[in-house]
């Protein structure tokens, strides 16, 4: 592990883990290695609000920087609450939770798990019908380090996820476009087929 790691980590695990973005990096890790380089101020995340930026001034030994409101605002923390009855099983607020603490299925009714939900409130302007309405979070997990650990490790399992689909995705069109690409002949009945019914196509029959 390299020093910047280590420090990265230091600052990460000072962070409050909201996965929101409101920092400008997409989740808390990759800000906790820019300011780590020096790429990035301590006073970016409104979750952490004055605390925090007091926190991380104080692990990298800079000056307390007054929160930068271009990111947003100091406010309490909520918790993301679906009134259910409102719910039209849309599936948009599952697609925009940074750690899945959000369960359903399409054109079903959904709702949240309060202990996964870390109120980075990406899910309010996601929903189509505004039927997210945010509730006080509890102080115990505000301030619990196992609630900010259990979402990190949420967020990142959500990102392997992610990456995987992806390339299973890519490499799925990739062989459609490499069958639909690969000449026609005697052997390959289903390319063949695939052929007759492009020259279909293009003749306007």
């Amino acid at each position: 592990m390299t020093a910047g790691s280590a420090l990265a980590d230091r600052l990460d695990a000072l962070l409050p883990q909201t996965q929101c973005g409101q920092c400008g990096f997409h989740g808390c890790r990759p800000y906790a290695e820019a300011m780590a380089r020096s790429e990035a101020p301590v006073n970016r995340c409104p979750p952490g609000g004055e605390a925090g930026i007091a926190r991380l001034a104080a692990l990298l030994d800079t000056p307390v920087l007054p929160l930068d409101l271009a990111h947003g605002v100091e406010k309490p923390r909520t918790l993301a609450r679906i009134v259910e009855a409102d719910c039209i099983g849309c599936t948009k607020c599952i697609q925009a939770c940074p750690v899945d603490a959000i369960v359903g299925a399409a054109k079903l009714m959904h709702t949240v798990m309060p202990d996964q939900c870390t109120g980075c409130e990406l899910c309010v302007p996601a929903c189509p019908v505004d039927c997210i309405e945010l509730i006080p979070m509890p102080p115990a997990q505000i301030e619990s380090p196992v609630h900010a650990d259990a979402a990190r490790a949420h967020f990142q399992r959500r990102e392997a996820r992610l990456a995987r689909e992806r390339v299973e995705r890519d490499a799925e069109l990739a062989a459609r476009k490499a069958a639909v690409d690969t000449p026609a002949t005697p052997q390959n009945p289903v390319l063949a087929a695939l052929a007759r019914a492009r020259a279909k196509q293009g003749s306007g029959a």
